[in-house]
């Protein structure tokens, strides 16, 4: 029963992203002619050119899923069948409601288009991820390469997106190609701001309950910790420092269950850039 509540509120979770989403390319995105980056910017710059250069109309669903074959294809075999049908979902179900929601012409001002745009775009993006799904495209891409090379790559898209929005610069002008670029660099800060999975970061606890502290560390974040040795320099006593690496996702959880176990603790958090070795990833279902 369990299960199938999570599965539920999951799915619940990614058709409201969608409907962000296509909601956002029919309002900010398409007022400021902006392009968005990843699957979505590519799909409305495919049916630009066709609108453009051939007088056709093509429906976004058909681009975004034929787009999307590749990206899905990494996400089944290399990521989690439920992830990518998850998925699947959310590129399907924005895709209609893209082509079925009217136009809505909310602002005039680009550069509030693609500030707010963005940052409506990386929420939704992050609700996804949240519910451990994706909106499809470059996220596979940052997903596949987070999980096997252990970094957090949601870099990567933003450079994908600059290629994408250069294209459509010199097919379409500058000016909307750089308000693209703000809108891009704006929904990916949110992301990296909302979305912490892949990120890591050190926990340095100086404790007078070491075993306490490394077994709270590991019912939370299945990872280990080192316990070494000090002395307090004020009054020259005995203390333990616990070091650890884990999900920056699970430093708040972390940090208040060392308060429980030892109110006295001192507790420094800091961001890792990288780590080599072994660091237990939590696998995509």
């Amino acid at each position: 029963m369990n299960l199938n509540k999570n599965i539920m509120i999951r799915i619940l979770a990614v058709s409201a992203a969608s409907f962000i989403m296509a909601l956002n390319i029919n309002s900010f995105i398409h007022s400021g002619g902006l392009l968005p980056g990843g699957a979505s910017g590519l799909t409305l710059l495919v049916q630009e050119i066709f609108s453009s250069f051939l007088n056709i109309t093509v429906p976004y669903t058909l681009i975004n899923i034929l787009i999307n074959a590749i990206p899905v294809y990494i996400g089944f075999k290399f990521i989690g069948k439920n992830f990518t049908l998850l998925s699947c979902w959310s590129i399907t179900l924005t895709g209609i409601l893209t082509d079925v929601l009217p136009y809505h012409v909310i602002e005039q001002e680009t550069l509030l288009l693609s500030i707010f745009g963005g940052l409506i775009n990386g929420v939704a993006i992050s609700i996804c991820l949240l519910a451990d799904s994706t909106s499809g495209g470059t996220d596979f891409v940052a997903i596949f390469l987070s999980e096997k090379k252990g970094i957090d790559s949601f870099h990567i898209p933003l450079i994908i997106n600059v290629c994408i929005i250069t294209a459509a610069g010199l097919l379409f002008g500058w000016d909307k190609a750089l308000y693209s670029m703000v809108f891009q660099y704006t929904s990916t800060v949110a992301i990296r701001t909302l979305y912490r999975k892949y990120q890591r970061a050190t926990l340095f606890i100086v404790t007078d309950n070491p075993k306490e502290v490394c077994d709270e560390i590991y019912r939370i974040s299945h990872h280990g910790a080192t316990v070494l040795e000090a002395k307090g320099a004020f009054e020259y006593s005995a203390r333990s420092v616990v070091y650890s690496v884990v999900s920056s996702a699970e430093t708040g959880k972390i940090t208040q269950a060392v308060n429980e176990v030892d109110p006295a603790a001192f507790v420094n958090v800091f961001r890792t850039e990288r780590v080599l070795g072994n660091f237990y990833q939590t696998p995509a279902d």
